[in-house]
């Protein structure tokens, strides 16, 4: 059955169509043109869909086109912030003039991406000044803050998103004024909510939509009823992003700048009404020893450690401390409630102190079904964490709530037809289906190897072997060569045992590892083209697009299994076997095989990109499941003898 928007999408795409008019470099691809064609039907049907599509199949022009198109209000939502800038400031506006469609766009993000002007005036006013670096900073927002429309602060070159002056001059859902701001007709995030209000495509990101689920703080919640279709790009982190902020986290961070605002609020606007000082140190003790107890016998933490419920005797010892923290954060808020008619900022700082109050006790009660407490311990704070284990119940219930298209894609949802690893976290089950492969010829320009003799993941041997044989193939190549580990943990034990061994060979490299410079910083570098090897681990298993002949080489160095002591891991091994299903299949191997199909999707990035996968872990060769992950990566060619591998770089090397 023929359809309007089905036949006006094909035509949009087709080679004589507005697409291939506006860009000279455009060519119809049949996997795109599927991909756009079941996403119009399931506009028109108002049906919920889920797309996996494979590099090189343009999925972001596949879903746009449709949206663009339809006459739909549309919310799109991405993964990341980088993301939603280069859809809304580059494709968006490129494909509304080509289509010639007057679609109204805007972009939402979350508070701390705005300027808060009164903050800002704040900031000013009572930063220290020592500190020479932070006054540099704030000496650069405040130049452009006059000449902003947005008010976004990603429009500053160079402002690392880390910087401390961020949180001086951004607001947060507790301490910002409302209507009782000054600012409060100048306020950015007032702008960009009435603006996302009046758009016809609205571009946010996955934290800013489960945030606002949970907190109804950012406008998505008001939003989402309006619209007629809801796309998640890179949906493949949508679960993961739900379960962090549909959670309950209570940090002793956010208690102890409450005891910091109140004091310094309290002296400045209430001076000798109250015992400021007294109050404050209370809230202040008690969150330290909330720390103290969390941490038990570690002295010392670097980064942030994970840790069980259960290994803190079941919660058990924080009850007093907890109590405690309840305890002096009720106290406070009597005491500012007594003055809240001085100073505008009161009113709010008594709101903090009331939800701390109520919060502190509730990780004391039983840990409800379906959820999983942790701890997220940092030299700083304690972060307790509360979360469900999935979206489903959520998703569910919006879908119910409002119904419209739901389109969810990404490159890796899952290894079998029904992509039940992302659609049975997600209750999704029911949704129409669709899995595009890649236009990419892997058979003849990638090869897989896993090396026979490497030590397995669990021998002390193997980080040094692993940054010996990635020393080898960068040395084969002249460098152009991408390590990945599995944890953050070996990462500079391989690096090291890189370094050393490019060092013996007499054949230095330019070695760019994660940590030692922004990300951004380390990406620019290796893709320049001067043959450098990057090492990065976590973050770098995703994003990464190095197209060309400065990536021919991605060394793994384990199979990327979750962590077993993970607690979040535990809880859903348990809600697993108490399903009376298997763990280790439908869980284990099932994330293993997304993460290294999405390790192994840095390698080939466009048609003519050839290279080699090479996967240190034995299992792969050795054990039955081998089998299901190699199925689970692109076809590639399955070189089972190192010679073999070292002439493959060798012909990769002579084309360059």
């Amino acid at each position: 059955m023929s359809l309007p928007l089905v036949d006006a999408v094909a035509q949009a795409f087709s080679a004589v169509g507005p697409i291939a008019a506006s860009d000279p470099g455009f060519m119809p691809r049949a996997a795109q043109d599927a991909m756009a064609a079941r996403i119009a039907l399931a506009l028109e049907r108002r049906e919920a869909l889920v797309v996996e599509a494979g590099t090189g199949v343009g999925k972001t022009f596949a879903y746009l086109v449709p949206l663009l198109l339809s006459g739909q209000r549309a919310l799109v939502s991405t993964a990341t912030k980088s993301l939603q800038d280069q859809l809304f400031l580059r494709d968006l506006p490129r494909l509304r003039d080509a289509l010639g469609v007057p679609v109204r766009l805007a972009l939402l993000k979350g508070r701390a991406s705005y300027l808060c002007r009164w903050r800002l005036a704040q900031a000013e006013a009572d930063l220290p000044t020592g500190d020479r670096f932070a006054l540099r900073a704030l000496a650069r927002v405040a130049a452009w803050a006059p000449a902003t429309r947005t008010g976004d602060l990603a429009e500053i070159d160079g402002l690392d998103d880390r910087s401390p002056v961020i949180p001086l001059v951004t607001s947060t859902r507790d301490n910002c004024l409302g209507t009782e701001c000054p600012e409060h007709r100048n306020c950015h995030v007032m702008h960009a909510r009435r603006d996302a209000m009046a758009a016809d495509l609205v571009v946010v990101n996955h934290h800013l939509f489960f945030a606002d689920m949970a907190l109804r703080d950012s406008g998505v919640a008001e939003l989402l009823p309006t619209v007629d279709a809801a796309v998640f790009d890179e949906a493949h982190q949508l679960v993961e992003a739900g379960v962090q902020f549909l959670g309950t986290t209570l940090s002793t961070g956010q208690a102890i700048d409450l005891a910091r605002d109140m004091l310094a609020l309290g002296l400045q606007h209430a001076r000798g009404l109250k015992a400021w000082h007294d109050l404050a140190a209370a809230i202040e003790h008690a969150a330290r020893e909330l720390r103290l107890v969390c941490a038990g016998a570690m002295r010392e933490v670097r980064g942030i450690v994970k840790l069980g419920w259960e290994e803190r005797a079941g919660g058990e010892v924080l009850l007093e401390p907890l109590q405690a923290l309840a305890d002096a954060a009720r106290a406070a808020s009597e005491a500012i409630a007594g003055v809240a008619e001085t100073a505008p900022d009161f009113p709010k700082l008594q709101q903090r102190a009331l939800a701390l109050a109520a919060l502190a006790p509730r990780f004391a009660e039983e840990t409800p079904a379906g959820h999983v407490r942790w701890i997220d311990l940092s030299p700083q704070q304690a972060r307790l964490v509360q979360s469900p284990l999935d979206i489903r119940e959520m998703l569910s219930e919006q879908r119910q709530l409002s119904p419209k298209a739901w389109i969810f894609t990404s490159a890796t949802l899952g290894d079998d037809e029904a992509l039940s690893w992302f659609t049975a976290s997600t209750g999704l089950e029911d949704a129409a289906k669709l899995r595009v492969g890649s236009p990419f010829d892997y058979a003849n320009n990638a090869r897989l190897w896993v090396p026979k003799n490497s030590p397995k993941p669990n021998e002390a041997g193997h980080p040094r072997a692993v940054g010996q044989l990635a020393a080898q193939c960068a040395r084969a190549l002249g460098g152009r060569t991408f390590v990945l580990t599995t944890t953050l943990r070996v990462l500079p034990l391989v690096a090291e045992a890189l370094r050393e061994q490019a060092a013996r060979d007499g054949r230095p490299l330019t070695l760019l590892v994660q940590g030692t410079e922004p990300r951004r910083s380390l990406l620019q570098r290796f893709g320049d083209g001067r043959g450098a090897v990057l090492i990065g681990s976590a973050s770098f298993w995703e994003g990464i697009d190095v197209p060309g002949d400065a990536l021919q080489c991605v060394v793994i160095d384990k199979l990327p299994f979750p962590p077993p002591n993970d607690p979040l891991v535990q809880a859903r091994v348990r809600q697993i076997k108490e399903q009376g299903r298997e763990p280790f299949d439908e869980y284990f191997l099932a994330e293993a095989a997304v993460a290294l199909k999405q390790g192994a999707g840095r390698l080939i990035r466009t048609e003519t990109d050839r290279g080699l996968l090479v996967v240190c872990d034995p299992r792969m060769r050795q054990m039955g499941y081998g089998r299901r992950l190699r199925a689970a990566l692109p076809p590639m060619g399955w070189l089972t003898e190192q010679e073999d591998a070292m002439a493959w770089l060798a012909e990769l090397a002579a084309a360059h």
